[in-house]
C-alpha cells in the first residue's frame, strides 16, 4: 500500500512538472522577468518597435500577433505596422490587398512572398487589413541587396531614378561600427577576401538602410510602428535601430530580441547573451514552420 502511495505521489509530480513546461518567457533589459501585460504596456510609449524573429520559429511568430493585437487595443488604434518580408516595390500591391482591391490568390501572384507567408505574416497583415492600419512594405527589393553583394555598393550609383527609390537613399554609410557586422565579418573568416565580405557587409546594410528609411518616412507622432524583422537586423541596438539613431537620434525606440535556450524553465542564457529592451527567450525544440 505504501508502494503504491509512493507510486501515486511520483506520478502526480511528474504531471505537475508537465504542466510547467513553458513554451516562452520574457525578459527586461535588467534580466527580470516580464509578464505580457506589462510588456504591451511599456510598448505603447515607444514611437518604434522592432520585433526581432527566428524566421521559422512558430512561438515567435504566434506571439508577434498576440503581441500586436494587444498593443492595438492598449493604443487605441494608433499602430503602424510594417516587415522586412515585404520590399518596397510591391507597397502598392500591398495596399491594394490591405484596402480590399485585390484578393488572396492575385495579391499572391502579384508580389514576392516568402515561402513561409501563409502561416507566419498572412495573420499580421489581415489584421492590418481587419483595422484598417498601414502596413510599410520597408525592405530593398532583393535583386539590389544581391547586386550589391556580387557587384559591391557602388553599382547601385548607375541604376535609374525609379530603381533608387525603392533603395535608402544614396550614398549608405557602411561601417563596422554598427554591431553586428564586426561579426558578420569574423563569420566569412580571416581567409575570405576583403572586397567580397565588405561587399556582403554593404548588401546587409542596403537592407537595414532601406528598412530604416522606410520607418522614418511613415512613422507618425503619437502612432506606435512596430516592425517585423529576423532578429539579426535589430540585434544589440544594430542594423535598423543603429541606422535611424544616425538619423533621427530623438525617436523612442525598443528592440525585441529572441534568445533561443534548452533550459526548461527559460532562464536568461549564461553564455552569448546581449540583451536589448526586451528579451524573447524560447525553447530550442520548439516547433519551427519549416
Amino acid at each position: 500500500m505504501k508502494n503504491i502511495l509512493i507510486a501515486i505521489l511520483i506520478a502526480g509530480f511528474c504531471t505537475l512538472r508537465a504542466q510547467e513546461l513553458k513554451a516562452y518567457q520574457f525578459y527586461d533589459q535588467k534580466g527580470k522577468e516580464i509578464n505580457t501585460d506589462k510588456l504591451v504596456k511599456e510598448l505603447a510609449d515607444y514611437d518604434v518597435v522592432f520585433f526581432g524573429e527566428n524566421h521559422n520559429s512558430s512561438i515567435n511568430h504566434w506571439l508577434q500577433l498576440k503581441i500586436t493585437e494587444t498593443l492595438f487595443e492598449k493604443k487605441k488604434g494608433q499602430l503602424i505596422l510594417g516587415a522586412e518580408m515585404f520590399e518596397r516595390d510591391n507597397q502598392s500591391q500591398l495596399n491594394k490587398y490591405l484596402d480590399g482591391k485585390l484578393d488572396t490568390k492575385t495579391f499572391k501572384d502579384s508580389v514576392r512572398l516568402w515561402n513561409n507567408y501563409a502561416t507566419d505574416y498572412k495573420p499580421l497583415v489581415d489584421f492590418a487589413k481587419s483595422k484598417k492600419l498601414n502596413f510599410i512594405a520597408t525592405n530593398i527589393p532583393r535583386k539590389y541587396a544581391s547586386q550589391t553583394a556580387k557587384e559591391g555598393i557602388e553599382s547601385l550609383n548607375i541604376l535609374s531614378e525609379k530603381e533608387k527609390a525603392y533603395i535608402a537613399q544614396l550614398p549608405i554609410k557602411v561601417t563596422l561600427d554598427t554591431p553586428g557586422y564586426p561579426e558578420m565579418k569574423a563569420m566569412m573568416g580571416d581567409h575570405a577576401e576583403g572586397t567580397k565580405v565588405m561587399n556582403f557587409i554593404s548588401a546587409q546594410a542596403t537592407k537595414d538602410a532601406t528598412m530604416a528609411e522606410s520607418i522614418l518616412k511613415n512613422f507618425q507622432k503619437g502612432k506606435t510602428f512596430i516592425h517585423y524583422n529576423g532578429n539579426y537586423h535589430s540585434k544589440e541596438f544594430g542594423g535598423i535601430y543603429w541606422y535611424i539613431k544616425q538619423k533621427n537620434p530623438t525617436l523612442k525606440m525598443a528592440v525585441i530580441s529572441v534568445f533561443e535556450s534548452e533550459d526548461p524553465e527559460l532562464k536568461v542564457p549564461a553564455k552569448d547573451y546581449t540583451p536589448t529592451n526586451f528579451n524573447l527567450i524560447i525553447p530550442s525544440d520548439m516547433t519551427k514552420t519549416f
